[in-house]
């Protein structure tokens, strides 16, 4: 595994360069614990290079404060944009997301991301990097009509299938198995050739919770959990069909204030693609 993710993604500037070096170096030396996502630890492990705009950090949500009082102290502009998930750090044009769980509430960073975290170095500064097990787990959710993060989960299956901890994976998805599932699906028919690099056993236990499936408990219930995958084209289902928002308490881990206020944040974003109205 490659664990230098320099030159594999591409800059804007030596300015960003300058702002992400940085940060990294604040950070490791206030010994604040974080981990390098996003763009950076996917051309690490899939070794495909991809332009990206910005940096990811994750956090435990215990650590944010600390993070952003740290890089606040050293005059950068913070900020806490979605207190469920999301902060930022910015200078000038550039900008790095501060990630502590996931839009949808499910994700959270807790001691398992650092436990088995890989080292490694971005820009000769010493990181880590999330696991790849817990960036399929959050990228298995993302499905907006503008984003969807199908293909770095596949690319991440394929890049990393022998040396994943699959049962790990499984229980990282827990209750939300069908979502793996469903990547895991589109794998063999992404990669027919490829089909063997998820083991055997693992389908195996997916599809027999399938095929044993007596009727989620949640079924009994009218809850559309398509929310959980995209914040704004299940919008009918919740507001106008009838059903409760998986998102939500006590389907799921998000309260009404906070699903309301990152739906609406994707809603804005739609209304401003070019050539698109989404209104």
């Amino acid at each position: 595994m490659n664990s230098k993710a320099a030159g594999l993604f591409s800059i804007r500037t030596s300015n960003q360069k300058i702002f992400y070096r940085e940060v990294l170096k604040t950070l490791n030396g206030a010994r604040v614990s974080f981990l390098v996502g996003g763009g950076h630890a996917f051309a690490v492990y899939s070794g495909s290079s991809r332009k990206t705009k910005d940096m990811d950090l994750f956090v435990r949500p215990a650590d944010v404060e600390i993070t952003l009082k740290t890089l606040a102290d050293k005059h950068y502009k913070t900020e806490l944009c979605y207190p469920h998930w999301l902060g930022k750090i910015y200078y000038h044009r550039d900008f790095i997301d501060l990630i502590f769980s996931s839009g949808n509430g499910v994700c959270t960073v807790d001691d398992d991301w650092f436990e088995h975290a890989v080292t490694g170095q971005v820009f000769d500064i010493p990181v880590m990097f999330c696991p790849p097990e817990e960036m399929i787990w959050a990228k298995a959710f993302v499905m907006e009509r503008e984003r969807y993060d199908g293909a770095d989960v596949a690319h991440l299956i394929h890049a990393c299938a022998t040396r994943l901890d699959w049962p790990r994976l499984l229980e990282r998805f827990g209750p939300h198995w069908r979502v793996l599932l469903s990547h895991l699906v589109l794998f063999g028919f992404i990669y027919p050739s490829d089909r063997s690099l998820v083991p055997v056993l693992v389908m195996e236990s997916l599809l027999d919770q399938l095929q044993k499936e007596k009727g989620d408990p949640l079924s009994r219930n009218r809850v559309c959990r398509g929310t959980l995958l995209s914040r704004t084209q299940y919008r009918d289902d919740v507001e106008s069909w009838g059903y409760d928002d998986g998102r939500q308490l006590p389907c799921g881990p998000l309260t009404a204030e906070q699903a309301a206020e990152w739906t609406a944040a994707g809603e804005d974003k739609l209304s401003v693609l070019p050539g698109r109205n989404y209104r």
